[in-house]
């Protein structure tokens, strides 16, 4: 098993920082992780042209390679870039599927009946596209790789745990989202239920050795010994 950071993420703000409103464009910390004959693209955040691009740089493939790819939640800018990948499964967790399609579909309907609105209406279109061609995602998405549920920022988040003979990584998606956030052991403000984001986070620092942050690098788990 081989992982490899594509493209590095970052907030469009950074609270601990000591940044409010938009300062830049956000996208996701994408990961490529090759297992057996899978090759699976972890929150392809940056647009389809420069995604394309830093995958070739990075691990010289191209998108038709890729034969999975694999949301850690549904926020726009962690799938920015997943239509390049029409060759692909597109997984994401049963219960982020759920949580998000009830009000997707409810808001959809909503502004398609106001002529005002009908800008946000095609955006909306476009998203209920994406997540009905996603399927709930099965609990080992290739050999010594699983699903590892991080719910709190969003209703059913879920970060992949990648079991290596020497060393244990979790994939945290937004759940830890910043080596700042880890270092201070702080959740994301926007959470939905910062119970259960709270949560999450120490079962991830629990868990694992390493951990590829939603907007940030691959880190040592600076709670761990070095190894």
């Amino acid at each position: 098993m081989n992982l490899r950071i594509i493209s590095i993420g970052t907030l469009p703000s950074h609270p601990l920082w000591g940044e409010r409103g938009q300062v830049r464009t956000g996208h996701a910390t994408t990961s490529l992780i090759v297992a057996g004959d899978k090759k699976i693209l972890v929150d392809p955040g940056l647009p389809e042209q420069m995604l394309v691009a830093r995958l070739a740089e990075r691990a010289s493939l191209t998108p038709s390679q890729i034969t999975d790819v694999f949301l850690t939640s549904f926020r726009a800018d962690t799938r920015r870039g997943i239509g390049a990948f029409t060759k692909a499964n597109w997984w994401i967790s049963e219960l982020e599927r759920e949580g998000v399609g009830i009000p997707l579909a409810t808001r959809l309907k909503e502004t398609s009946q106001d002529p005002e609105q009908q800008e946000i209406a095609a955006v909306l279109q476009r998203d209920v596209a994406v997540l009905q061609r996603c399927k709930v995602a099965p609990e080992e998405l290739a050999e010594r790789v699983t699903l590892f549920p991080l719910p709190g920022v969003t209703p059913g988040m879920s970060g992949l745990l990648l079991e290596d003979a020497r060393y244990t990584v979790v994939l945290t998606g937004d759940a830890i989202p910043t080596i700042e956030h880890l270092e201070r052991g702080q959740v994301p403000e926007d959470a939905v239920s910062l119970e259960q984001a709270r949560e999450s986070f120490a079962d991830a620092v629990e868990v694992a050795d390493m951990l590829v942050l939603g907007r940030d690098n691959l880190v040592v788990n600076p709670t761990k010994r070095p190894f």
